[in-house]
């Protein structure tokens, strides 16, 4: 607890120190992203007790999150190629399950997340331009300034999450969002393009939009039994299949997986993706 409360105390400070005129802007986006899509009604009291527990859950995964990336920055500051690489893919894995979180935030996804290509060359920094330099590079040479900066991103995703008024709308878009997440890239190895490390991020996109589902169970029951079953089965025979792409805590290479491992992955991801693109009926009246 302790080690939490000094890495949102930090988190706080850099908010204050850094976002300066930016302040404004980024509050506004916040509530932009946060109220964007769905249904913007304040919460029944039925709802209240699952949204605090999903603003409980991506704190403490936010939390976390900064711990284990200091502990990655650290690494490649100190030059230690293949602790970095060892570090690299349990670390995004608390970031990948906040995703919705984080996309309510401006411009922190894509600047802790952004692909090559995502952003201008200028712009682009984070996860993945350490990756390529891990990985495509073989070294953490010329990576001190990005290390740092996504150390402070992340401090600043913890402290800006504070702002977000977490609504049934985001729990539910953000369980399809997260699905989406892993159709489009995990699942075609296009996230991880140098490490190959794909099936750590859909895994925590998954379980991102499994504690979603967990949450809101007992109210979608209530509203349609069958298809709260359906989700529950699709997302236990997803993650039945996950379990065969396991290596001690972590899972093997993309690169380990063949044509029909990836096609039998993508049909069990639209299995779920269909039935659970319909949970929006949970806020029906």
């Amino acid at each position: 607890m302790k080690m939490k409360l000094v890495a949102f105390l930090c988190a706080c400070s850099l908010v204050m120190a850094g976002c300066g005129a930016n302040g404004e802007e980024n509050n506004e986006k916040v509530n932009a992203g946060a109220n964007n899509g769905g249904s913007t009604e304040a919460a029944d009291a039925s709802w209240e007790p699952i949204l605090n527990s999903y603003r409980a859950f991506t704190i403490e995964q936010a939390d976390t999150f900064i711990i284990e990336t200091e502990k990655f920055v650290n690494a490649v500051k100190g030059g230690d190629l293949e602790l970095a690489k060892s570090l690299y893919a349990p670390t995004r894995m608390y970031f990948e399950r906040i995703e919705p979180i984080a996309e309510a935030l401006g411009d922190l996804d894509p600047n802790i997340d952004a692909r090559e290509n995502d952003v201008e060359e200028k712009d682009w920094r984070g996860f993945h331009r350490i990756e390529q330099a891990l990985w495509a590079n073989n070294t953490t040479d010329g990576m001190t300034e990005y290390a740092d900066r996504l150390l402070e991103d992340t401090k600043l995703l913890r402290a800006l999450m504070e702002t977000v008024e977490v609504e049934p709308s985001l729990l539910l878009t953000g369980a399809v969002e997260l699905l989406n997440e892993v159709s489009s890239s995990k699942v075609t190895g296009e996230e991880e393009r140098y490490s190959h490390t794909d099936l750590y991020d859909f895994a925590a996109n998954v379980e991102g939009a499994r504690k979603i589902y967990d949450l809101v169970k007992p109210e979608l029951n209530k509203k349609d039994a069958a298809l709260e079953e359906s989700i529950g089965k699709a997302f236990t025979e997803l993650e039945q299949a996950l379990t065969e792409y396991q290596s001690g805590d972590g899972y093997v290479s993309y690169e380990a997986l063949k044509e029909e491992d990836t096609k039998k992955l993508s049909q069990l991801i639209d299995a779920l993706a269909e039935p659970l693109s319909q949970m929006g009926t949970i806020l029906e009246a």
